[in-house]
């Protein structure tokens, strides 16, 4: 059985662009070695914004080496890249987009949303990407929600929604570049949770909302990550009542982790040449 091996929690928010104001949760500053192949995670709590015709977002702006994976529970994102990646997701859908080799793209509010207002949640991951694949092309996945499987917790205790990797046999629809699980999981009152993930892995639980007890008797609630041990095959936890939670699972690369910015390469000499990189052009521009 998994323990629980630290937990972070964050209160302190700041502002990406005009548009996303989220928690930073962790970053390959901090804890990327023991949740590689996560390098970071942002969470805009639940906030709600006033009709606008203007952009709300962050501009265009670099990336090298790693993924970003935008899931959306409230709100609308619209997405543009120098690789010709984009296209608008709203509640319950994904923006996965693969950086590699190096692009420049922008995220904003959707364009309907943002002229009606209402209520904003996200979170957002960096998801490392092994050294041999760092320079591969870049490429972008818009996943819906009608592609995402949903398998039910018992009668009446909820559900999980299979982003990436595998629950119960059944597969999520991401494209991932090494061994990860990603699941939404909703539940709908008190409930027991309890499954199998692979000995070995990286596993751990953000409560977006809710509460959550482990049986070493650790508990977890609103706006924390419990990273659990590698050691295990077996996850189980209990819901006070309601609770909304994100689980990330993965294959832990084992590479080093040099990162500056928007840049997370293996040496900083990589890191070096991802800026002479974009200055030069190479990363792709925007024509308008």
């Amino acid at each position: 059985m998994k323990q629980v091996r630290f937990k972070r929690h964050n209160p302190r928010t700041h502002w990406v662009g005009d548009g996303f104001p989220v928690r930073s949760v962790f970053s390959y500053s901090d804890i990327a070695s023991e949740i590689s192949p996560f390098l970071l995670m942002d969470y805009a709590s639940p906030t709600r914004f006033p009709p606008t015709d203007q952009r709300r977002g962050v501009g265009e702006h670099p990336h090298r080496g790693f993924e970003t994976v935008t899931i959306v529970y409230e709100g609308e994102v619209e997405h543009r890249d120098s690789a010709g990646g984009g296209g608008t997701i709203g509640p319950d859908e994904v923006q996965w987009m693969t950086a590699a080799s190096g692009l420049v793209h922008e995220e904003f509010h959707g364009r309907d949303y943002a002229r009606k207002g209402g209520p904003f949640e996200m979170i957002q991951l960096w998801v490392n990407l092994p050294a041999r694949l760092k320079m591969s092309s870049p490429s972008y996945q818009g996943i819906t929600r009608d592609r995402i499987p949903s398998v039910q917790l018992g009668q009446e205790g909820g559900q999980v929604r299979v982003i990436a990797g595998e629950y119960e046999g059944n597969r999520g629809p991401a494209l991932t570049r090494s061994p990860i699980n990603l699941w939404d999981i909703r539940m709908t009152g008190p409930t027991r949770f309890t499954c199998r993930v692979p000995e070995g892995h990286t596993a751990a639980l953000f409560v977006l909302n809710g509460s959550i007890r482990f049986p070493d008797g650790n508990r977890a609630s609103e706006a924390e990550l419990a990273v659990l041990d590698s050691s295990g095959n077996t996850m189980s936890f209990e819901s006070d009542g309601p609770a909304k939670l994100l689980f990330l699972g993965g294959e832990p690369l084992n590479e080093p982790i040099i990162g500056y910015g928007p840049f997370v390469m293996n040496s900083p000499e990589e890191i070096q040449q991802a800026f002479i990189d974009y200055r030069s052009g190479k990363m792709g521009r925007f024509t308008s």
